[in-house]
């Protein structure tokens, strides 16, 4: 299958206004006859919820929390990127557009990177005509403050909650058209399948977590909303509830999958600290403005901080990268703590983990205009460790936050199968092999607001849509396939609990899949994850019933679809011989230890199709054109 992106043509800066003007329209009257479901309550599908019914469409809004408002969008710290150039530091358009090309070690595609940074200023004006509280400076300007992979300032911040607050923008938007009747709303509701009648995506089967009664719901569209597969790792940043099964369901309903060996260490986040937590705790790329990344000199020096003088102390990432210093992109940040920490010069007790000092800030802007910038990243920070950041320099390291990949789309953020949109960070497009910070909230907010109000309306008016009702054969079959799972979860009964699978699964991929890579590594975590998932069938305990409130059976069904996922991303890593952004494979790499990219051989994405249970996956390639970006080796020093 040859894969069409449906990029339009002409200069890349005329494209999005000259795709717009050439989709077919739906008249205002019209929209009222068409029914859509999006699936996420996020910065993406609540932002598109908002739209599509303020444009006059019937949307159904589904969500796996008990409100829109718990979108784990909400966990977004440091800021939000826009080409305003507020600071008049020479930033624009296509320096965003460059930065996050580069950014993403040239594996994204021109015209949507593009696209993105052409939207962005609309944003922050969407944003604050909803109130959102953005942080200003003393005159009362919107303030910038600088993040990974740029010389500029671009970044705009509510302190350290500007997901939160832009989700309330987004939520109040959402809240209006609810109480209009344009959304129906179905809270904690989780979806289990898609439902594809003549290669058309007509409906979702979701299951409802507090009776546990099947559901089936038609649209004439669906949109696909629903975040990032990191939880696979088991220990990431991500929200508890936070899984792949929408998006692998889509998978294996014919939608390819783009990348999914492309995964984002965050290099700024609270070290693990002990054999059963569940979670990691983010601190935002932000802190990296003012704070100071280092580690002793010498190896095993285990002294307490304050003890190490500066003449003792490797301040690593302003020695190897001058231009940039502790701004450098996440993938390099990260990597570079993994390689002191495995020379011996990590901190605290386990040795993983580097300091991050705001001593010298403290000192030269005072302790008042530190903790007006990141005061409730501090509290958080001293809450889980005991630790005054003013006083002592925090540790870190790095941890899984974020995915690249995701369901392959085109220029319409449309699927492999017609009438599934992906948006946000569910979708490949934008990023590459490395997201740079304060894109999530760019991305998903561009995708809900200005790019999927035009383009589903072109698929919409341009496409033979007959009625069908949820009595349809599809229905039935989609929704008997999803009750026959949970039996089957049910019936097993065996002495291993969910999260004991859930926690060596992660640990299999963040030893061999994680930072650094190699062919041995994944063979062995391939071959390992079989013998698990194998297991997992015969032994997984399940307690409780399908009638009810159960937790256990929703996380079963979860980690069984991470089970079948994870080995699809070791296919990937293997099949990429290339390093690229957050794919490591220790086997390319420069002289001074950088990824080594192979443009000649891999510059395309990579997307599978499922080809059935037990057979490997179907690889398509989409070659990447670069007409505007001269592809040279990422230099940030």
């Amino acid at each position: 299958m040859r894969l069409d992106a449906k990029m339009p043509g002409g200069p890349l800066e005329k494209k999005w206004d000259k795709h717009r003007f050439e989709l077919k329209l739906v008249n205002p009257a019209n929209k009222r006859k068409f029914n859509i479901i999006v699936v996420g309550t996020g910065l993406a599908g609540g932002s598109a919820a908002a739209t599509l019914a303020e444009l006059g469409y019937n949307v159904k809004n589904f969500c796996i929390q008990d409100s829109p408002r718990r979108a784990h969008s909400i966990a977004a710290q440091g800021g939000i990127n826009a080409a305003k150039n507020y600071t008049n530091e020479g930033d624009s358009i296509w320096r965003l557009f460059y930065d996050t090309v580069k950014g993403g070690d040239f594996r994204a595609r021109e015209a949507n990177v593009y696209r993105l940074a052409q939207v962005s200023n609309n944003i922050i004006d969407q944003c604050v005509a909803q109130g959102v509280p953005f942080a200003r400076d003393y005159g009362g300007l919107l303030a910038n403050r600088s993040f990974g992979g740029a010389q500029v300032s671009r970044t705009f911040y509510a302190r350290g909650q500007t997901g939160q607050q832009l989700l309330l923008g987004a939520y109040s938007s959402l809240s209006r058209q609810i109480a209009a009747g344009k959304v129906e709303m179905f809270p904690r509701r989780e979806m289990l399948d898609l439902v594809v009648i003549n290669g058309q995506a007509r409906g979702i089967v979701v299951r409802n977590l507090i009776t546990g009664e099947i559901e089936n719901h038609e649209a004439h569209a669906v949109v696909l909303c629903t975040g990032g597969y990191g939880n696979v790792f088991f220990l990431s940043t991500n929200a508890m509830a936070s899984n792949v099964t929408a998006a692998y369901r889509a998978y294996k309903r014919g939608a390819f999958f783009a990348n999914p060996c492309f995964t984002q260490i965050h290099p700024t986040c609270i070290p693990v600290h002990g054999d059963y937590q569940s979670k990691l705790t983010l601190m935002s790329e932000s802190l990296r403005n003012d704070g100071r990344v280092w580690v002793p000199k010498k190896p095993g020096d285990k002294r307490p901080p304050h003890q190490i003088p500066e003449s003792e102390r490797d301040y690593y990432l302003e020695n190897k990268y001058p231009s940039f210093g502790n701004l450098v992109p996440r993938d390099v940040a990260s990597r570079n703590a993994k390689e002191q920490c495995d020379m011996g010069k990590g901190a605290g007790e386990t040795g993983l983990a580097v300091y991050l000092d705001f001593e010298d800030a403290i000192k030269r802007d005072g302790k008042d205009v530190i903790e007006k910038k990141y005061g409730n990243l501090f509290q958080m920070y001293e809450k889980i460790t005991d630790q005054n950041p003013y006083e002592t320099p925090m540790m870190i390291f790095p941890a899984v936050h974020y995915t690249m990949g995701g369901l392959w789309v085109d220029y319409n953020l449309m699927s492999t199968v017609d009438g599934l949109f992906v948006l946000g960070e569910a979708n490949f497009s934008d990023h590459g092999a490395n997201r740079l910070g304060a894109s999530a909230l760019m991305q998903g907010l561009a995708d809900g607001y200005f790019v999927i109000p035009y383009t589903i309306g072109g698929y919409l008016t341009g496409t033979s849509l007959p009625d069908v009702g949820t009595d349809h054969p599809a229905f039935r079959d989609a929704a008997g396939q999803a009750r026959s799972r949970i039996n089957k979860l049910l019936s097993v009964k065996g002495k291993r609990t969910v999260d004991d699978f859930h926690r060596e699964l992660g640990l299999i991929m963040w030893d061999h899949c994680g930072m650094g890579r190699n062919d041995e590594g994944l063979r062995k975590a391939k071959k390992m994850i079989q013998e698990l998932r194998g297991e997992f069938w015969e032994n997984v305990l399940v307690p409780g019933s399908d009638g009810d409130f159960n937790q256990s059976l929703e996380r079963a069904g979860r980690v069984a679809d991470f089970l079948e996922f994870s080995e699809l991303m070791i296919r990937d890593a293997l099949d990429r011989r290339e390093s690229c952004g957050g794919h490591f494979n220790e086997a390319f790499q420069t002289e001074e230890n950088e990824a080594m990219r192979d443009d000649e051989n891999f510059c395309h994405v990579a997307a599978w199709e499922y080809a059935g249970d037990d057979k490997e996956p179907e690889f398509h390639k989409e070659p990447l054109v670069f007409e505007n970006v001269e592809l040279t080796q990422r230099s940030y020093k």
